[in-house]
């Protein structure tokens, strides 16, 4: 099909007719030519596409702004709000005791002690008795009542996470019934307890004590300091302890020379006697400690 012609759109002057009977008109010089004009840019507003785009993106904004308006403003937190969601956690979580913490801090550094005597034969060891001990230094150095140990041939330590070793006493303070040791094997991640001062302990303060009382542990048991500065007669009369901690948190034998504990995790003192009237050597209520200043002095530590 043929094509129509395209035209421009510049307005020309149509020439007039030649006259026939005018006399021809000489040669004029041939007009200069303009240079060609760069096309003018096309305006935005003249292409259907941008001019909807542009409608469209004005709408949406004007919508949101709408919106945004009739949304109702932020509300502001307050001490109210902060209590109730605080309850709530605290209803919906439970949180462990004082006494759970108390001991989960200190029970890495928690040892069986076990004294052993060679039997008639010689040919086998015989245990002599069970205690316990505390990691003072992170070296193997370990606290314990002297009345553990003594007598024993040999000694043997079981660390928390259940590594045994033999260890060899290093020093004793017969004055406190203390006794320091060197296990001969440490664990790797050995953990020493944090000692704390006496200074500022009260009655009432809340303790625990840690350890195998006949032999059954690790155990723990809750209470208060009950006094300081107390003195306990050994049941046989022949030493007396001095500037002790009282105590009621439950020990029995085989709680001497475990930790008396802060709710801290923090060792104040060494579990050494219980006072019982009778001959049956069971706990009645009162406890006694060797402060834990005593019992450092015993490896010529004095933490404070």
């Amino acid at each position: 099909m043929r094509r129509p012609a395209l035209y421009s759109s510049a307005s020309r002057a149509r020439p007039e007719p030649p006259d026939a009977d005018a006399a021809p008109s000489p040669p004029q010089p041939p007009e200069a030519v303009p240079m060609a004009q760069p096309a003018a840019r096309k305006r935005w507003w003249s292409d259907p596409r941008l001019l909807w785009t542009t409608i469209v993106l004005l709408a949406a904004a004007a919508l949101g702004a709408g919106t945004l308006a009739l949304r109702p403003g932020t509300r502001t937190l307050t001490q109210k709000d902060i209590d109730a969601a605080v309850m709530r956690t605290l209803e919906t979580n439970v949180l462990p005791s004082p006494a759970a913490k108390a001991y989960a801090a200190i029970i890495p550094s928690v040892v069986r002690v076990m004294g052993f005597v060679k039997s008639k034969d010689g040919k086998q060891d015989v245990e002599q008795g069970v205690g316990t001990g505390v990691v003072i230094v992170d070296k193997g150095i370990i606290l314990t009542n002297l009345h553990v140990v003594a007598g024993a041939q040999s000694i043997k330590v079981t660390f928390s996470d259940g590594l045994e070793s033999t260890a060899s006493v290093t020093g004793t303070q017969p004055e406190n019934d203390l006794a320091v040791l060197q296990a001969h094997k440490i664990p790797d991640d050995m953990i020493a307890a944090t000692m704390r001062s006496t200074a500022d302990l009260m009655p009432g303060d809340q303790v625990v004590a840690v350890g195998f009382p006949f032999g059954i542990g690790p155990s723990t048991s809750a209470g208060v300091v009950s006094g300081l500065g107390r003195s306990f007669r050994s049941p046989e009369g022949k030493h007396v302890l001095t500037n002790l901690i009282q105590f009621d948190a439950a020990a029995n034998p085989g709680n001497s020379g475990g930790p008396l504990v802060t709710m801290d995790g923090q060792v104040v003192g060494i579990v050494t006697a219980i006072l019982n009237p009778s001959q049956q050597r069971t706990f009645v209520g009162i406890g006694f400690a060797v402060p834990i200043e005593n019992a450092a002095s015993a490896v010529g530590l004095h933490p404070f």
